[in-house]
């Protein structure tokens, strides 16, 4: 696991040193080691960077960049199964002199091109030089569980695994895209390819940005997509070989991502995507794996006690911490630096801490995202289905115009119910667009558009996000199943991916997403919803497999989301923060929200309305990271 930085400017200004800036701004993510080096073109002065976390071959032969014939590469990432591809490469005459996984890529690239990707099971984002081409290509894996971003203008394209790097380069312009914070507001991350910068892109998941030095011409292009395993038939087998084969594919997934020559060990929060992960490996590991937890002093939001007795179960070797505000209010400061644009999940606490905790004992640690989109756990796929399908289309339409005409302020009771007006909005959108995606996309939604006008000081355009596939959805197989395409494509990647690779990155630890294992998405996006979601239960393939390994009494109650208890700790405790960074003066400071309109909901909060606190968590997270990267408020 690394940090990459790079550089391909066709104006030849850049130098050695801007790029040591560049790489050294994410030394965090690789303390044992760093390599900088500029290469001449005619047209282009090209730099390519890298800090190295050491946990494959811990040894100086895996220093990068690395070279092989024409080809100079810097990775960050993991191929869990280097060792099968280095053996087909060896058959084929090729020599190795490292351990490194680096090495098997580079050489697998020169001889199968990026028909290389197919062969990889991993998590990578890689940048690649080749001298007798004049390209050069970055390349992000499938789910994108590895960042990659990326500037291009002026004839000046720089890259980073993270945002901090590309602000190290003197002509980037950190000028803010008004229509991505408005964005962040809805969703509470910002959607690729989108960044809270202008002229700045996320790579897409599953492509490569093949940069021609020739033509300066700068072009993306696809080589996977988990629209396309959603295309496919769905299967036949039956749903006993459903499990036993979901089964198998999880236990080749796990064992895959404990592939390491350092200490692993695995978040365990007591629901089922992280018991699954402990349950697996500890039944094949004859040594105890290390287990983590973080717990509230809060009973209310507190699982430690659950996660516990799984642990005990298990007989892992189990870690927990129970922290409060007091640890809240240390971690805030710290998250617009490691969050380099802004990012409000309400985990991001919790899991910066439990990142924190597990550091001191291992350098690898497996979390389990993705479980509620391969399995379809979330609620809001049921939601989005209910919502838009029990009741005759022509009386969505009715009753979402008759909506229009009356304002939630003015109806008796309901007023007056927890976030009604935005509850009342969203339905109104969706009954007007009866389709279960557009749903899914205003469920997600903690502001409507229509309320991020009323909060910011512009008008938002409006770009369009994976939430927005219409055509591209028409063949999915099946109609969950087209849900949890979508989940996958945009709250999967750019919150729930961001938030862990951040995290354990900042304390110079590896996250692994074992979940995410092409192979298991390939397979399950062929079954149908009906076995996903049967008789009302939620994950039901997945939790009959762990049932087999934990007792289900341990394992059934209600699902408690991973968050950190924010609405009691802003209006106590963390009460001040709140009043100094949403304050009429440093609200006006941007010039991008409304002030008066922001102050109006902060006291309504604080006086004990009913509102979503996820609103005003937004806009502070907004204002920490305006204030670290901006101008300080």
């Amino acid at each position: 696991m690394c940090g990459i930085a790079g550089f391909i400017d066709f104006t030849k200004k850049s130098n050695a040193g801007i790029l040591q800036q560049m790489t050294d701004a994410m030394a965090h993510r690789g303390p044992n080691d760093a390599g900088y080096e500029v290469y001449d073109h005619a047209q282009a002065a090209i730099g390519l960077g890298q800090r190295r976390l050491s946990i494959q071959d811990l040894s100086a032969s895996g220093h990068q960049p690395m070279h092989y014939e024409e080809y100079s590469i810097i990775f960050n990432g993991e191929i869990y199964n280097f060792k099968e591809i280095r053996a087909e490469l060896e058959l084929l005459g090729y020599r190795f002199f490292s351990g490194s996984d680096t090495e098997v890529l580079l050489k697998g690239y020169a001889q199968w091109k990026e028909k290389v990707l197919d062969r990889c099971i991993g998590m990578f984002a890689f940048a690649l030089y080749n001298r007798k081409e004049g390209e050069v290509i970055l390349c992000r894996d499938r789910a994108g569980v590895k960042p990659l971003y990326y500037y291009w203008h002026q004839q000046t394209l720089l890259f980073a695994s993270e945002l901090k790097g590309i602000c190290g380069h003197p002509v980037f312009q950190k000028a803010i895209d008004g229509n991505s914070l408005s964005l962040f507001l809805q969703y509470s991350y910002i959607p690729a390819p989108y960044t809270i910068y202008q002229h700045t892109r996320k790579l897409t998941p599953g492509h490569i940005l093949r940069i021609k030095l020739g033509k300066q011409s700068v072009m993306e292009e696809e080589y996977w997509n988990v629209l396309q395993a959603y295309r496919q038939p769905l299967t036949g087998l039956s749903e006993q070989d459903v499990i036993d084969h979901t089964e198998a594919l999880m236990h080749s997934a796990y064992n895959y991502r404990m592939v390491s020559d350092v200490p692993v060990g695995v978040f365990l929060s007591g629901g089922y995507d992280s018991a699954s992960v402990a349950a697996l490996l500890q039944t094949n590991s004859t040594s105890r794996i290390k287990t983590f937890t973080i717990g509230y002093k809060e009973p209310q939001w507190d699982e430690s006690a659950e996660a516990r007795k799984i642990a005990t179960h298990l007989g892992t070797e189990h870690y927990e911490w129970i922290v409060g505000a007091n640890e809240a209010r240390e971690v805030l400061h710290q998250l617009p630096e490691i969050y380099d644009e802004p990012f409000a999940d309400n985990s991001t606490v919790p899991t910066t801490l439990v990142s924190k905790f597990a550091a001191k004992e291992v350098k690898v640690v497996l979390s389990a995202d993705g479980g509620d989109e391969l399995f379809a756990g979330y609620n809001k796929f049921n939601q989005s289905l209910r919502y838009t399908g029990s009741l005759p289309r022509q009386m969505q339409r009715s009753i979402s115009t008759a909506m229009s005409l009356i304002s939630p302020e003015v109806i008796p009771y309901f007023n007056r119910q927890y976030n009604f007006a935005s509850r009342y909005e969203k339905m109104k959108l969706i009954w007007a667009s009866g389709k279960p995606q557009q749903a899914l996309k205003y469920i997600s939604q903690y502001l409507t558009e229509q309320e991020v006008n009323h909060y910011t000081a512009f008008p938002a355009a409006g770009y369009r996000t994976n939430f927005d596939m219409n055509g591209e959805l028409d063949r999915i197989n099946d109609p969950l199943n087209r849900l949890l395409a979508v989940d996958y494509k945009t709250f999967l990647v750019d919150n729930n991916l961001v938030k862990v690779d951040r995290a354990t990155m900042s304390v110079s630890m590896e996250g692994r997403e074992p979940m995410l294992d092409h192979r298991l998405l390939e397979f399950l996006a062929q079954v149908p919803g009906s076995m996903k979601i049967k008789a009302g239960v939620n994950k039901y393939i997945l939790k009959s497999i762990v049932h087999k390994y934990i007792p289900r009494e341990l394992m059934e109650r209600p699902k408690r989301p991973f968050i950190a208890p924010l609405q009691e700790w802003f209006r106590d405790e963390l009460k001040e923060q709140m009043q100094y960074y949403l304050s009429g003066p440093r609200l006006a400071k941007s010039g991008l929200f409304n002030v008066p309109h922001v102050e109006q909901l902060l006291n309504y909060y604080l006086s004990g309305g009913k509102v979503s606190h996820q609103k005003l968590w937004n806009m502070l997270v907004f204002q920490l990271w305006y204030s670290r990267w901006i101008e300080k408020l």
